[in-house]
This record gives structure tokens, C-alpha cells and sequence, in this order.
């Protein structure tokens, strides 16, 4: 893991190094940055992650934040070949399950290029919807259509959001953080089913929110992997407090065990 940066003020700090309550409060005007790790972070993770048998580096969207270019330039200072960087084309909970299906194949003895072909096979996959409990936060970054932040605001209803291709499209809002739950669960029904599931439940201050999402999904079906994840301080900064995501990809038998273990 190589953390991100967030800016407070003239306050630089290392993700996870304030906790997500103290983030939201000193967020709520909008008087932070937040950016990547720079090459040289990157750089010193991948030595010590082994850069002489090979690493596969995996980040959110390019789209999103400039991890992906350091990265790469990062990648540039080992000329061996023996680094990859692959663009998660997503984020959050959805990038660790393309990082896990990375980690999977190399622990069942996968060669580099099997990694990264795993991990680019699921990022190809992989979904992430999100229910909000304002838009007001991630309109304020555009990160959303600047429509959709305008229509959320003039209905106060919860908008939810799919992530797909490095970009956040809308989708229909909800009116109660019960059928924003609902809305989530019938976007995962509704995708092409296969094998096994494999799930991870986000949320934003919100784990009773996420336990019953994630009841509510189990009750259907049991996932081969599963996780329960809050998000980061970084990236509550951008969306507030109470967000409530989820992210899947179905394995088939065709895939083997390199991608899902």
C-alpha cells in the first residue's frame, strides 16, 4: 500500500494519518487538496517489494488522481522489464478486488505476465455503485456531471452513482437510504451472474449500513471473497460522511484459479 496525500491548510499528511471524524469536520468548507504518492514514494515500495522477481502495481483510475502517472514514471527507473502498472480503471473497494485477484494468481505461482493479465482481465470486470447521502462534496471536486450535482441538490434525494471506465455516471436516485440500499443490491442483480462472486461492501462512517448491505447480498448468494471496508480518510474528504458502495466481479470456471483463487 502506498498511501495518498491530503492538504489541510499549509498541513500535509500521509492518508490514514488523521482519523475520518477529524477529516470530515476540518473538510466541510472545502479547504483541502488531496494527490497521489509521488515516483519516489512509488519507487521505494517497489524495491522493497521485491522489484528483482517482479511487481505489478496496480492503481485507481487515471482519470481520478495522478497515482497512475507517478507510477509509471516510477516503473520507468527499473529498465528491466520487471515492473507493470496496470490502471484499476476504478477505485476503492473495486481496485482491491482487482488487486486481490493479482495477489491470488502470483500466490498460486503465476508468472508476471500472468499477474498483470489477471489483474487487467478483472479491471475489465469489475462494477462499483455508490449511494451518497449529498452530492454536495464530490459536485464541489467535479467529480460528478455538474447536471446530476444540480439535480441532487434541487431534490435533496440520495444520488447514487456507478463507476465504470474511470468516470462516475449517474444513475436514478433515491429517495430514503433504505431504497438507495435496495437500488445498490438490484444494480448487482441485474449484472451477468457466473461461478463465484466475489464482493466488497464499502462505506463512509456507516458500518451498520454496510452490515446489512452485505446481509442483505449474502442472503442471495455466498461470495468466494468478501470484505467489509471503510473508506479512507482522502477519500471521505471528497465524498462526506455516510456513503454506502459496493463493488463485484463474477469468476467463471474458464478463468481458473488465476484470477480468483
Amino acid at each position: 500500500m502506498v498511501p495518498m496525500w491530503l492538504t489541510l491548510g499549509d498541513r500535509a499528511v500521509h492518508d490514514g494519518e488523521l482519523g475520518l471524524d477529524e477529516v470530515v469536520s476540518r473538510t466541510e468548507t472545502g479547504d483541502f487538496t488531496t494527490s497521489g504518492p509521488t515516483p519516489g514514494e512509488f519507487a521505494t515500495a517497489i524495491e522493497a517489494a521485491g522489484a528483482g522477481v517482479g511487481v505489478v502495481v496496480v492503481t485507481l483510475a487515471r482519470e481520478m488522481s495522478s497515482t497512475y502517472e507517478s507510477a509509471r514514471l516510477a516503473a520507468g527507473l527499473f529498465d528491466d522489464g520487471r515492473v507493470r502498472v496496470v490502471d484499476s480503471r476504478t477505485a476503492a473497494g473495486a481496485e482491491g478486488l482487482v488487486a486481490l485477484a493479482a495477489a491470488r494468481c502470483a500466490a498460486s505461482g503465476g508468472t508476471l505476465d500472468e499477474v498483470e493479465a489477471a489483474a487487467r482481465r478483472v479491471a475489465a470486470q469489475v462494477h462499483l455503485v455508490a449511494a451518497l447521502e449529498s452530492v454536495a462534496r464530490v459536485a464541489r471536486g467535479g467529480r460528478v456531471p455538474a447536471a446530476a450535482a444540480r439535480a441532487g441538490r434541487a431534490l435533496g434525494v440520495q444520488p447514487l452513482f456507478e463507476f465504470r471506465d474511470g468516470r462516475a455516471r449517474p444513475l436514478v436516485p433515491a429517495l430514503s437510504r433504505g431504497a438507495a440500499r435496495q437500488r445498490l443490491v438490484a444494480a448487482w442483480a441485474k449484472a451477468p451472474a457466473g461461478d463465484r462472486l466475489h464482493l466488497a461492501v464499502m462505506h463512509a462512517l456507516d458500518r451498520p449500513g454496510a452490515d446489512a448491505l452485505l446481509a442483505e447480498l449474502r442472503a442471495r448468494v455466498e461470495p468466494a471473497t468478501t470484505f467489509v471496508g471503510s473508506f479512507s480518510p482522502v477519500m471521505v474528504a471528497h465524498t462526506g460522511p455516510g456513503l454506502l458502495g459496493l463493488a463485484w466481479w463474477w469468476e467463471t470456471a474458464a478463468h481458473g484459479s488465476g484470477a480468483g483463487g
